[in-house]
């Protein structure tokens, strides 16, 4: 079977840092998995095969057009970590 992967998971984690500079959350690693989890659960999937680096063009099109949703299940899963954080202060 070939390496099967959720693109979505890539562009959360990249647009992640950017976002949250403006959000001021806590930077621990368990606040950034809730985050990064919380946001994953409310985006589609987006599951792609990679071989030899044929489906670039695809992906570099479909994180244009997902950023935005992105940036902003990104931002209500930090507000809502920023909140309710899981970890002792």
């Amino acid at each position: 079977m070939s390496h099967l992967k959720n693109y979505m998971e890539e562009i959360v984690l990249n647009l992640m840092d950017e976002v949250l500079e403006d959000i001021k959350t806590c930077p621990c690693e368990k606040c950034r998995a809730d985050i990064a989890a919380i946001a994953l659960n409310s985006l589609p999937p987006k599951y792609i095969v990679s071989e030899k680096g044929e489906l670039y063009s695809k992906i570099n099109s479909l994180k244009q057009q997902s950023e935005v949703d992105v940036i902003s299940a990104i931002t209500k899963a930090a507000v809502l970590v920023k909140r309710n954080p899981r970890h002792d202060i």
